[in-house]
């Protein structure tokens, strides 16, 4: 619908999809689901072009900034990030894990302009939870 905010993230698991410690909020992993449903699945493949992966990072990203705004008291909004991780589950032989984190730091420098930009990770993994290709976690501040 448009105009109305998203819909913060449900966990798949016994746990919070963001918690806020002083001012201070961190986000769980998010993988690139819509309604609870992923998207994307599958590792990203090392010969596929890399804006094959851009949407799917681009969801489990707007799915963590969600859920770090989720946690925002009424009027409050975040003023930076931190940190953000992005985990790829690829095959052997990919190398360009920071060029897919690079949709994700483009995302949020959109969404909240130069403090968007924080230090980052990208991290290669063999497999993530549901078979997702993506996860994000972030570290913002209120």
């Amino acid at each position: 619908m448009k105009g109305s905010a998203p819909r913060v993230p449900v966990p798949q698991g016994n746990y919070l999809p963001a918690r806020r410690h002083g001012n201070l909020i961190f986000t769980s992993g998010m993988t690139p689901r819509r309604d609870g449903v992923l998207v994307f699945k599958g590792a990203v493949r090392k010969d596929a072009l890399l804006d094959d992966s851009r949407a799917a990072v681009v969801l489990a990203c707007n799915n963590a900034l969600t859920a770090a705004r989720g946690v925002l008291a009424a009027g409050e909004a975040l003023t930076g990030i931190l940190s953000l991780t992005v985990y790829v589950a690829a095959e052997p032989g990919f190398e360009a894990h920071s060029k897919l984190a690079d949709f994700a730091s483009a995302f949020l420098c959109e969404a909240m302009g130069e403090q968007g930009i924080g230090v980052r990770a990208a991290v290669g993994v063999a497999t993530l939870p549901g078979d997702a290709p993506i996860e994000i976690q972030l570290v913002a501040f209120v």
